[in-house]
């Protein structure tokens, strides 16, 4: 029988033993993750490094806590990027324009200085990695029918292009940030994405019309009703900056509210629309606990950009041979991890077939892991400045990427397996919301670390998470009742 989803011209070629078009999109994502990740693994330090160091100056705390807020805002606009593809332009095209404005992103962090090239060049960047992130994922998940057990095992693939990227762009824009500033290393985003966008765009006419079609075309005559709402939605978010509704100081906790909201929206419209059947409103059902379990692992996992950030630069002994290494290259151990171990995972999955453990036990099973990682940091708590040992932090992060690879590529697969299909890229979208939701919490968390006092954070973070796991275990049978034969 044939495999190939009816959106991607049929080929005789695979790529691993999977569709060839996944091996396009794995490097679309390789460029984008290693300027995306380039980028925010020198933010914080661009935020919160006094100005005789290149940096803004900005409080320690209100920098983490900016920079959770902004990851946030970056998969909060999947949402955007989701509807947009559903309703007006399809995924394909918005896959496109989104990285044409990512690159655009980067150059303005790249070339204008100051507070005022950070925030456009951040709205562009994190608009359009919105509309690529959801879509890109989309199109993964076309690849396959829904009970194609290679499902997991392609976006495992996937996967590994996002951490291959994510680890060789925080070595190279770290670097330059040491050798040459700041701007510099924005600027190797920049030409990264450049070369991802001149790759794709030589092979998208791989893609046929079905990848480009409109799910739930909005009727033309309410394009005017939709504009008028946009325009009056920025108009209302300028003048909440404006009257000081908004601040540097609340942006966090406000975005932390837009997601909570836009999740209940969400699944409200899903849940109650007419084009829904029983049983995919069933299956929709099931995602919920999953995207609240996805939420709490999000929370703890983005804190590499936040607490790991300043903990590697303060508490970490990163001398190796009398040579310091740069505190931004810590980062990169968890997607090399990922890179290493994902096609291990993949592999795994597609042995075991239907013998694999289901969707929600691996989400449990992360969400334990991820918890005795925190639990890890407490032997070395409240220690001398630069004193943890730089393998206690490379296991650590070992454990973070095995926690990783039990929750985020099935998380992109299950949204893909539950959706109902008038809402297949919206419930990707869904599944984002989660990461925007619980990294705007590693911010807010992040904000509250105090080096001086560290049992408290990492024992009650690690141990909350823990229990939560357990209940997800717990909870299981139930949750696969509802998923009414996805696993």
């Amino acid at each position: 029988m044939n495999t190939v989803h009816a959106g991607v011209a049929p080929a005789t070629k695979t790529f691993f033993g999977h569709p060839r078009m996944l091996a396009h999109l794995f490097s679309l994502e390789v460029w984008e993750r290693f300027s995306f990740y380039g980028m925010q693994t020198i933010l914080a330090y661009y935020m919160y490094f006094e100005v005789t160091r290149g940096g803004l100056g900005l409080d320690q705390g209100l920098a983490l806590t900016l920079v959770g807020a902004y990851g946030g805002s970056v998969y909060l606009s999947t949402i955007l990027g989701a509807w947009v593809a559903d309703r007006i332009l399809g995924s394909e095209r918005v896959l496109f324009y989104s990285a044409i404005m990512i690159m655009a992103g980067h150059v303005s962090l790249a070339v204008l200085p100051g507070a005022s090239g950070l925030a456009l060049g951040l709205a562009l960047v994190g608009i359009g990695s919105g509309g690529l992130k959801a879509n890109a994922t989309s199109l993964v998940g076309s690849l396959y029918r829904k009970d194609d057990e290679r499902r997991d095992g392609g976006f495992s693939i996937f996967y590994m292009g996002i951490n291959l990227g994510g680890f060789v762009g925080p070595l190279l824009t770290e670097w330059l940030r040491v050798e040459a500033g700041f701007h510099y290393g924005f600027g190797a985003a920049a030409v990264g994405m450049a070369i991802g966008l001149v790759q794709y765009s030589a092979v998208r006419k791989n893609f046929t019309d079905d990848a480009r079609r409109v799910e739930n075309p909005l009727p033309r005559e309410r394009y005017m009703t939709w504009a008028i709402v946009v325009v009056l939605a920025i108009a209302a978010i300028v003048a909440a900056f404006m009257l000081g509704w908004i601040r540097t100081d609340n942006l966090a906790t406000v975005m932390a509210g837009a997601a909570i909201l836009a999740a209940i929206a969400y699944f409200a419209v899903i849940l109650s629309s007419s084009k829904v059947t029983a049983v995919q409103r069933k299956r929709t059902t099931a995602f919920i606990p999953l995207f609240l379990a996805s939420t709490a692992f999000w929370a703890l996992y983005q804190q590499l950009f936040t607490l790991v950030a300043v903990y590697s630069e303060q508490r970490l002994d990163r001398v190796i041979f009398g040579w310091e290494m740069p505190p931004g290259w810590v980062v990169s151990m968890a997607p090399i991890f990922v890179v290493v171990l994902a096609g291990v995972f993949a592999a795994v999955w597609t042995k075991m077939g239907d013998r694999q453990p289901s969707s929600p036990a691996k989400f449990g099973l992360g969400l334990i892991t991820i918890g005795l990682a925190y639990v890890l940091f407490l032997p070395f708590a409240d220690g001398p400045a630069n004193s943890t040992p730089l393998v206690v932090m490379a296991l650590i992060l070992l454990i973070f990427t095995i926690a990783e690879l039990l929750i985020s590529p099935i998380g992109l697969s299950i949204a893909t397996k539950l959706a109902p299909d008038t809402f297949r890229t919206q419930m990707v979208a869904l599944n984002f919301l989660s990461v925007s939701l619980g990294t705007t919490f590693s911010g807010i968390l992040a904000g509250r670390y105090d080096p001086s006092n560290e049992t408290p954070y990492f024992a009650t973070l690690g141990i909350v998470v823990i229990v939560l796991g357990g209940l997800l275990l717990a909870g299981t049978p139930a949750i696969k009742r509802l998923m009414n034969g996805v696993r």
